[in-house]
């Protein structure tokens, strides 16, 4: 296909007009389904944060800028009793995010790229210019203050012969010179090649503007909190003196004054999100012991700083803390982790449930209950306990994402406090899914959703899109899917399950896929196939679709290898050959071995699991999209599948994003997002 007429280029009137209807000699405006182009009028709001007192609060939201084709995020203000419009606090061009209130209440501090680099930030609620506090060459992020609020922790990044004192800027080299590797962690997605860069914690003082450097050393270091006395940091860090075979993440404390650390866990697993009780007698935090590697559960932990000791709050909880929701929109959302009651006795979180997040009640003497439930993504949390209410950040299928007022005493009705999208919902009618459960491989319940088509008619028979989502430790819910809403819109049903291996329902279910990639798993998303086609006679079964992404990219490319049921296919930064994958991924010798059970000695073993395999069997036309900067599933595993293709005649096609890595559908360039969106629209269109 020419640039001329490749996706992405149809035209602002395509585009952008509503479907005219004649009524009675009025002519009425009929709601149009979403399309790619909308990316650029979309708003997404995240890390909404209490003031002290509760009476006010800031979040972040985010926008596309089309002219520069850019990113914006700032932050912006509103008073919870107010009924009017929130305020924007931040302007100009780049990324305001990150904001964390004074102990006072009297200021914010956030992170800015305004200046070139991210640095900290200070804004006075009474108004005037923000002002910056940090000018460090390598930048600075994750303010935390103090709790006399004379400080801010936070990160930055330095070699290990850096200091945070030095002021000169790393020289770009005006020659190509090699890059040395001598360990296997070399590269990672999203950040590319190591150059000996590790992340270190500081603090800077808000008026001097004076730096103290608080930790060093060959690892890397996470900020979570300042104890209530101000005399110590909990942070997060792996001192393992062989890194590339260690994956366990420790919990320690910093002592300010001497600089010292302190282990809380003993270095049996993976630690983190650690949060201070106020009356500082506990560090909460969630963490497991690798029993079944990232396919593990984590639990709540509960550190007792008097005795040092550490136990398992909830051992027998089979939920599931956090949130591990499949999105393509929200940009920049936070864990909120654990948060405290004044009163030190319990916390609130977020737990991720049977395509849902929710928010639960947890106490120190390890009781859990649930709070706020139902149908829902709720993506960010904040609480003042004092008054008993929480800022909670919520998405639904059919509603892109807000934030509401949540009273926790069970007194009053959650109230909602920002319409962000208003103006774009005013024209854009979207599809809301209905939930279904089905026997899935040896009689497993497993649950799924299907998507009517926008303006779906009674009588029609319409086309399917089976979408498969990526980990394939993660989860399809209920939450607003971009890419699902233009399908729809375009006149397709969308048929989305969670597959065992999936989180959100129980440690066994999500343990199942390991060691049977392409056995269980693909026998339950084909059942879900033969349910809705059984089930809902709307569905033409001759015109079937089916894509995914990283492991949804290896099941498609997986599916068109055994069956020839679908139509059409498209494949997203994929694997197609597990050999390779072994030594060209960030993670491919230690996710191979936990999720396939096998290595480089058994090399039958991984082309028996590899897509590549069963080539000769596709005749199913496959679209591939990849990213030129994909270091998680490198763009090898593309070109090795599409000359396996080509070579045999097979009708396919081939895209690179260039620049793009592993989170291209999130978070990639803007343009190139759309162009993604609109390729598959018109592969799907131009076969079904």
């Amino acid at each position: 296909m020419s640039s001329a007429s490749a996706p992405g280029h149809t035209t602002l009137t395509r585009v952008l007009a509503l479907f005219i209807h004649r009524i009675g000699g009025r002519i009425v405006a009929i709601k149009r389904g979403v399309v790619a182009e909308d990316l650029y009028q979309l708003k997404s709001v995240v890390n909404p944060q209490f003031s002290p007192d509760g009476q006010s609060f800031v979040y972040v939201q985010t926008t596309i800028e089309k002219e520069t084709d850019e990113y914006q995020a700032h932050i912006f203000y509103l008073s919870v009793e107010s009924s009017g419009q929130p305020f924007q606090w931040t302007f100009g061009k780049g990324r305001n995010h990150s904001p964390r209130w004074s102990p006072d209440g009297s200021q914010i501090a956030f992170v800015s790229n305004r200046s070139g680099k991210n640095q900290l930030y200070l804004l006075h609620v009474k108004g005037g210019e923000a002002r910056q506090v940090t000018f460090l060459p390598s930048g600075a992020s994750s303010p935390v203050w103090s709790p006399d609020g004379t400080q801010l922790a936070f990160t930055t990044s330095l070699t290990s012969d850096q200091t945070i004192f030095d002021t000169e800027e790393e020289k770009k080299q005006e020659k190509l010179v090699p890059l040395e590797v001598s360990k296997m962690k070399y590269k990672s997605d999203g950040e590319g090649f190591w150059r000996g860069h590790y992340k270190q914690i500081a603090l800077v003082n808000v008026e001097t503007g004076e730096l103290t450097q608080l930790t060093t050393g060959h690892y890397d270091v996470s900020l979570y909190g300042w104890s209530p006395d101000g005399k110590v940091l909990a942070v997060g860090t792996d001192q393992a003196e062989e890194n590339d075979l260690s994956f366990n993440e420790d919990v320690y404390i910093v002592d300010i004054d001497r600089k010292e650390l302190k282990a809380v866990t003993d270095g049996t697993g993976y630690f983190g999100n650690a949060s201070w009780s106020p009356d500082g007698k506990y560090l909460a935090m969630f963490g497991h012991e690798r029993e079944f590697e990232n396919a593990t559960h984590p639990k709540i932990w509960l550190y007792e700083i008097a005795t040092s000791t550490l136990g398992c709050l909830t051992p027998e909880w089979k939920g599931l803390t956090g949130d591990y929701m499949v999105g393509d929109f929200h940009q920049g959302a936070v864990s909120p982790g654990l948060l405290w009651t004044s009163d030190s006795k319990g916390f609130y979180f977020i737990g991720t449930d049977h395509g849902s997040t929710n928010i639960y009640f947890g106490d120190i003497s390890g009781e859990i209950r649930p709070v706020y439930v139902g149908e829902q993504h709720v993506y960010g949390l904040s609480i003042h306990s004092e008054s008993q209410k929480a800022l909670v950040a919520i998405s639904k299928p059919e509603e892109i994402g807000d934030l509401y007022l949540l009273p926790l005493n069970d007194e009053g009705k959650i109230e909602k406090l920002t319409i962000v999208n208003e103006r774009a919902l005013n024209e854009l009618l979207l599809s809301k899914p209905e939930m279904f459960e089905y026997k899935g491989a040896n009689g497993w319940d497993v649950q799924g959703w299907l998507m009517k088509p926008v303006h779906f008619e009674e009588g029609k028979r319409y086309p399917l899109i089976l979408e498969i989502h990526g980990g394939p430790h993660a989860m399809y819910g209920n939450t607003y899917m971009n890419e699902f809403q233009i399908l729809a819109g375009k006149g397709y049903a969308v048929l989305y399950v969670n597959p065992r291996g999936s989180h959100g329902y129980g440690q066994e279910f999500v343990n199942a896929v390991r060691g049977d990639y392409g056995g269980n798993d693909y026998q339950d998303i084909m059942l879900a196939v033969d349910y809705v086609l059984d089930q809902y006679d709307f569905i033409d079964e001759t015109r079937l679709g089916v894509t995914g992404g990283s492991y949804g990219g290896f099941m498609t490319n997986w599916i068109v290898g055994h069956t020839n049921r679908f139509k059409a296919a498209v494949t997203q930064r994929s694997i197609s050959n597990w050999i390779s994958f072994y030594g060209v991924s960030d993670i491919g010798y230690y996710f191979s071995e936990w999720q396939l059970g096998t290595d480089l000695s058994d090399v039958e073993a991984l082309w028996k699991q590899s897509p590549l395999a069963y080539i000769k069997n596709v005749d199913t036309p496959l679209l591939i999209l990849h990213s030129e900067k994909d270091y998680r599933c490198p763009i090898e595993q593309a070109e090795q599948l599409f000359i396996a293709l080509k070579r045999l005649g097979k009708e396919t096609k081939f895209v690179r994003f260039p620049e793009e890595n592993h989170e291209l559908s999130r978070s990639g360039k803007p343009n190139l997002r759309r162009e993604r969106l609109n390729y598959i629209v018109d592969w799907f269109e131009g076969h079904m």
